[in-house]
């Protein structure tokens, strides 16, 4: 069976493409990716989405999306797309031993952050370690965080968080900033915001929740402990587009990109979401792609006749 449209991530972007898709009656297959509903699943609390007052958890609101588009008739494939063919009409999608065939596709594969890869990190993701200030600053008013990195993501998660904490404390492994000079400046005029240059976290501690960090000057080894609430992780986002190279235009980052915001340089080949998108990266602003994806790929598919 050749699908009308193949839906390659399963966050908000793709779901909401999803959805938008099979409404319109297009037989819609959602490919699901290493991990079915995206980095939502990390967060513990939203609540900047719109439309839920109180605030809804990450794996709650993918789920209604899930449930959205399955009422309308999409179907979920397990597994990750590993390989594609776009030189051939319909378009030929390997996802682990199997090829799946549609006449349109829709990629919104995302992009992961990049973390410290210390063993106590995953174990407090959304417990006190966050990758996203913007997402969960409000969490921590009044508290004592840090932010983990050098460049113009760090200094701006910094300065965004001084709006809510007590305290921000930027720990960098060396003694200059890779950020632009706005930027620092911005961040170090900040009086909330202080500076621990040429160290790295050694440990996250913590019960339940985080409560401190131990941190390692990188020059002289010695261990420091701090009091903190918060860990926020800003040393980057890479996008999941390492199967598209040498089959769509990347970045020198690896975003994927993008013409008219959707259109990818293959006529039937639509992208959404933070795949194509280093800057915004909420879940609202790829819910938005996602149903412009979908348009964008009916008006293609009636092209077609």
């Amino acid at each position: 069976m050749v699908d009308d449209i193949l839906v390659v991530g399963s966050g908000p972007a793709g779901l909401t493409a999803a959805i938008y898709a099979s409404r319109e009656g297009f037989s819609t297959s959602v490919v699901e990716g290493a991990s079915p509903g995206g980095q939502l699943l990390l967060t513990t609390v939203i609540e900047n989405y719109p439309g839920f007052a109180e605030g809804i958890s990450g794996p709650e609101l993918m789920d209604i999306f899930r449930k959205q588009a399955e009422r309308f008739g999409a179907k979920f494939i397990g597994g990750e797309a590993t390989d594609l063919d776009l030189s051939k009409r319909p378009f030929v999608v390997k996802i682990g031993g199997s090829t799946h065939e549609a006449k349109c596709l829709i990629i919104a594969t995302g992009a992961s952050p990049r973390w410290l890869g210390i063993p106590s990190e995953q174990r407090f993701i959304g417990k006190g370690v966050s990758s996203c200030a913007t997402c969960d600053g409000a969490f921590f008013k009044g508290r004592d965080v840090i932010v983990v990195g050098g460049g113009d993501t760090a200094m701006e998660d910094s300065t965004f968080l001084t709006r809510f904490a007590k305290s921000v404390t930027i720990v960098h492994r060396r003694d200059k900033f890779r950020a632009s000079k706005i930027m620092q400046d911005r961040a170090l005029s900040n009086p909330k915001i202080r500076v621990i240059w040429n160290s790295a976290v050694e440990e996250i501690r913590g019960d339940e929740k985080v409560n401190g960090v131990t941190i390692r000057n990188l020059l002289t080894d010695e261990l420091t402990r701090l009091d903190v609430q918060g860990v926020f992780v800003a040393i980057g986002y890479a996008p999941n587009t390492k199967f598209l190279e040498g089959k769509l235009e990347l970045d020198d980052n690896g975003y994927i990109k993008v013409r008219d915001e959707v259109h990818s340089a293959i006529t039937g080949v639509f992208i959404a979401g933070d795949a194509a998108d280093p800057v915004y990266r909420q879940a609202v602003s790829a819910a938005g792609s996602g149903a412009k994806a979908a348009i964008a790929a009916r008006e293609y598919l009636q092209s077609l006749g």
